[in-house]
C-alpha cells in the first residue's frame, strides 16, 4: 500500500472550483494522486520517475 507522507496540496491553478486532483508525496519518493471530491477514495500511485516525466510535458 502506498505511504503518503505530508498532506494532499491542489494546484494553484485550479482556481475555487472544487473539481480537481490533489498530489502528496509518497514515502518511496512518488507521488499519489485523488480526486478532491473523493478525499476517502482510491488513490493513483506514480513512482518519482513517472511524475518527472508528467510535469515535463507540461513545461
Amino acid at each position: 500500500m502506498t505511504e503518503v507522507v505530508g498532506s494532499f496540496r491542489k494546484s494553484s491553478y485550479s482556481g475555487q472550483q472544487g473539481d480537481c486532483v490533489e498530489v502528496a508525496d509518497t514515502a518511496d519518493h512518488g507521488r499519489a494522486v485523488r480526486d478532491s471530491k473523493r478525499q476517502d477514495g482510491p488513490l493513483i500511485a506514480v513512482s518519482g520517475q513517472s511524475w518527472l516525466a508528467f510535469l515535463r510535458q507540461f513545461a
